[in-house]
């Protein structure tokens, strides 16, 4: 069997975090060896199945010396301490967190150059998402008018999800321009109309028994077009970040979107 790539994953404490490590120690060419999370409590997580054990720490520097891969699943701040660390260390770094400063993303490309090595941003990972932002890109230049819905589960702590903005921004990019956004002549609620990204309202809904729902609804007269998403288990997003932890290795420097990966 060909050399298993070694993984280091920050955030294990967390949702995702937790999907990801389970999902490692299921793929034949890869190791989990480490695992970073701000709430530790322990010095070693013990691995899904009974697989064995692996080093815990609250300080991602801590636990990577024998990785070849750092995924991070955690948030603005955790990925910018992910960007320091990982790539300064010369490990590759895949990044699902969202929230991230636009500076920490240019010190990323910085820091990968510099180290030769890649680091791999994305703001979701399933693949149908990426597929849903390509469709978008295309379609948005056929219309002016665009409302964003997007449903997560109550506990999240970003609202607009990051992938909504993803998906506004490539609507925006698409059409070159920004949409057309009415503003209601009576609000008889603050807010109903949502807030506005280059002209795309989005409206962010937060309950229980949802994961991630995303659907774009463009208008033009007399007709609507609507692409949507839904992820129903985090299971979803786990081929993407397989796919982002193979591939990362072969693209030094600054790669952000899934759809690179996959050629759209």
């Amino acid at each position: 069997m060909a050399e298993q790539l070694r993984v280091a994953v920050q955030g294990v404490l967390g949702r995702m975090g937790q999907e990801v490590l389970s999902t490692l120690v299921k793929e034949p060419d890869m190791l989990p060896v480490g695992a970073a999370d701000t709430f530790a409590t322990s010095n070693s997580f013990d691995l899904p199945g009974g697989s064995g054990t692996i080093p815990l720490s609250t300080s991602l520097g801590d636990v990577i010396g024998g990785a070849d891969v750092v995924v991070d699943f955690t948030n603005g701040e955790g990925a910018t301490e992910a960007i320091e660390t990982a790539l300064a260390q010369g490990k590759h770094l895949v990044i699902g967190s969202t929230g991230i400063p636009q500076s920490a993303i240019e010190r990323a490309e910085t820091l990968a150059i510099e180290n030769n090595v890649g680091v791999f941003i994305a703001p979701n990972f399933t693949v149908g998402v990426a597929v849903m932002m390509h469709l978008v890109r295309e379609a948005s230049r056929f219309f002016d008018y665009a409302d964003l819905l997007e449903t997560h589960h109550e506990a999240k702590i970003d609202a607009p999800s990051g992938t909504a903005l993803a998906i506004a921004q490539a609507a925006a990019e698409g059409k070159g321009s920004s949409f057309n956004a009415p503003v209601a002549e009576k609000a008889l609620v603050a807010g109903t109309r949502g807030g506005t990204h280059e002209g795309v309202v989005i409206h962010s809904a937060r309950m229980p028994g949802k994961v991630a729902h995303h659907e774009i609804v463009f208008g033009h007269v007399g007709q609507t077009l609507s692409i949507k998403h839904d992820s129903v288990n985090r299971e979803s997003f786990m081929p993407g970040v397989m796919l982002a932890i193979r591939e990362i290795r072969n693209r030094p420097g600054l790669t952000i979107g899934l759809d690179k990966l996959m050629g759209l």
